[in-house]
């Protein structure tokens, strides 16, 4: 099996669409302005992102954790032009990103961001959820999954990044993330109501679409 290795993730990105300057843009002030610029989810991820929201002709999307909105507007860009995207963001220090790059990106009529504690207000959305992006605390991905999948259509997705969290699932830290994440994918593995399939792209991808 491969390790991970940077210059084979240069070339896949390299081999893979272009996702535009204004993302190119996020993706610097991202690195110059945060304090943790690895929590976006870049270009080859963005892209796989983008291309499963056009796959699966989705209308109506759910993202819970923003940050500075580059998968927001990654799945968005994948959404032709209609629909929806709600992406919910508990730091409201970050919309001076969203206020930027979202209208400059033109997708300001699809993407709503809403600020708060997503766990009040996913009880609120409207259920017929296509594609779901958890990608925020990870000691909530369960509770974050038990709302979501209610609300999703029959054939919907749920995709929660990180539940690799740097190979820790596999050794015997005790740190809560690493406990909450291997909570997570013991609980997806065993839920009858979903097909899943972890991906092995950058930090692991959980992918569970409601049977």
């Amino acid at each position: 099996m491969l390790e991970f290795d940077p210059e084979l993730e240069k070339y896949c990105v390299s081999h893979s669409s272009d996702l535009g300057d204004v993302l190119a843009e996020l993706e610097r002030e991202t690195h110059l302005k945060t304090t943790m610029p690895r929590m976006l989810s870049g270009s080859l991820q963005g892209n796989f992102l983008k291309m499963i929201a056009s796959i699966m002709n989705a209308k109506y999307i759910v993202e819970v954790g923003t940050f500075t909105g580059y998968s927001a507007i990654c799945m968005a860009s994948g959404m032709n032009g209609s629909g929806k995207l709600i992406s919910l963001e508990v730091d409201d220090e970050l919309k001076h990103f969203h206020e930027k790059y979202i209208p400059k990106s033109g997708l300001d009529g699809i993407i709503d961001v809403k600020y708060g504690d997503a766990l009040e207000t996913l009880p609120t959305l409207d259920d017929g959820i296509d594609l779901a992006f958890i990608d925020a605390d990870k000691k909530n991905y369960s509770n974050y999954y038990e709302i979501l999948l209610p609300k999703m259509r029959q054939g919907g997705l749920i995709i929660a990044d990180n539940v690799l969290w740097s190979g820790k699932v596999l050794g015997d830290d005790q740190d809560k993330n690493t406990l909450a994440l291997k909570s997570f994918n013991d609980m997806v593995q065993a839920d009858e109501r979903v097909e899943n399939f972890m991906l092995y792209l950058r930090d692991g991808l959980m992918m569970a679409r409601k049977k």
